[in-house]
């Protein structure tokens, strides 16, 4: 099973269980919000790689009333529950099936992604982080809310205990886990350390980690 077919056939439930999923929830999505570089009141556009049900532009959506949104999806199933989420403010969202792998749409003043970078391979990843730095304007920035590979095998097999440990005291079941240890084989995670080497050879300025609870990390750079 491909990331996309994983996808498409885990769209119906995928949310159902997101707290438990992400145990640190709350801090995690909360911190890549605080770091976007923007007022309340401003208009910017807004690139979403990876959107999948549109939870994390839900999120900037409703701290960020004027912003705009084009949020970018291989999966037709994710994006079809985003538009279900987002169809009371339709007017402010675009969305395109794409493989984010390939040529990025446009021009934008943020790129955010939450949860899906993990996927590709890490020249894949270095390939897109200097795409996403040629689709930023001049003041644009780029936040990443992710999964990280542990740097040693001993820390990565930590960072496994630790999840699945919080998952289950907050109640996660096994109709939700099994599904998300599934998808969980197409992952392609990489330690944290080079991505933020890699943003900086992307040109990206700025670069710093701003949250990071076991393998959940928000990490971020500035192009001006």
């Amino acid at each position: 099973m491909n990331v996309k077919e994983a996808f498409d056939r885990s769209a119906q439930i995928y949310d159902r269980a997101r707290r438990q999923l992400v145990p640190c929830f709350d801090d995690f999505y909360g911190t890549a919000i605080d770091r976007i570089p923007f007022a309340p009141a401003d208009r910017f556009d807004v690139l979403d790689l990876g959107a999948g049900t549109g939870l994390f532009s839900s999120l900037v959506a409703e701290a960020f009333p004027l912003a705009r949104f084009t949020l970018l999806d291989v999966s037709a199933e994710m994006l079809a529950r985003a538009r279900q989420r987002l169809a009371e403010r339709e007017d402010r969202f675009t969305y395109l099936q794409r493989d984010f792998s390939q040529a990025l749409p446009g021009q934008y003043d943020l790129v955010l992604s939450a949860l899906a970078i993990h996927h590709l391979s890490d020249d894949d990843k270095r390939s897109l982080f200097a795409r996403i730095f040629a689709a930023l304007r001049p003041a644009g920035a780029f936040i990443n809310a992710d999964q990280v590979l542990g740097p040693t095998p001993a820390l990565e097999s930590a960072y496994d205990q630790a999840w699945l440990r919080q998952a289950r005291a907050l109640g996660v079941t096994d109709e939700d886990l099994l599904p998300a240890i599934e998808r969980m084989k197409e992952d392609r995670t990489a330690p944290l350390e080079p991505q933020l080497a890699w943003l900086r050879d992307a040109g990206f300025r700025e670069v710093d980690c701003w949250y990071k609870s076991y393998r959940f990390a928000v990490y971020s750079g500035s192009k001006g």
